[in-house]
């Protein structure tokens, strides 16, 4: 069973392998510097007296798929590419001369990717804003958090146009999505490796 298991596994690495698009992480444009530890990605923006962070995690980034059913007829290739990773991702804002930092939580709705046609329409949303301490990684629960779902639109487009002056904006959102497909394809890859050998191991 367990030499099956790993023949198995080696075949589905060379398919992976052989369909991944990026051999290096592709480049958000813009400037901005990337850290990547396991899952979590990390951008980092400087401009003036601002630091601009962006923060994802590829885990359980991939929207389950609508279809199902017709997978059979499908050559297994054929319908892999199609894997986009739309993951979370948060926005922070720090001002050299404020203790607080400015969070923004964005996220992309499920029903608008692929709807390129609308022109005016963002590809992501803001969920949430809050303040939070700078330099602080436990956020506090305590703080007030914005839940845009009720907000006046005018502070919501200022809000949007905010993050669009600091590079966050539909070309940035697309190419996040870009890097972070190419991100979890990698990982993916490499927990396949890693499964394989725990499997073969006596």
């Amino acid at each position: 069973g367990d030499k099956a298991f790993a023949q198995f596994l080696t075949d589905e690495i060379k398919e992976e392998k052989k369909i991944q698009k990026h051999k290096s992480l592709p480049k958000v444009s813009g400037g901005w510097e990337l850290e990547v530890h396991g899952t979590e990605a990390k951008l980092v923006r400087k401009i003036a007296g601002e630091k601009i962070t962006v923060t994802f995690n590829i885990n359980n980034s991939i929207p389950p798929s609508a279809d199902d059913e017709p997978q059979e007829e499908q050559k297994p290739d054929e319908q892999e590419p199609d894997l986009t990773s739309t993951p979370n991702f948060v926005v922070e804002v720090i001002k050299d001369d404020t203790k607080q930092t400015l969070v923004l939580d964005c996220h992309y709705p499920e029903d608008e990717i692929g709807q390129e046609g609308e022109e005016e329409s963002d590809i992501f949303t803001i969920r949430e804003v809050s303040f939070q301490p700078t330099g602080e990684s436990d956020w506090k629960d305590t703080n007030y958090t914005l839940n845009t779902d009720s907000l006046d639109w005018a502070l919501y487009d200022h809000l949007m146009d905010f993050l669009a002056d600091r590079g966050v904006d539909n070309t940035f959102a697309d190419e996040l999505i870009e890097l972070s497909t190419a991100l979890e394809h990698q990982e993916y890859i490499k927990f396949l490796e890693d499964l394989k050998s725990f499997v073969k191991c006596q």
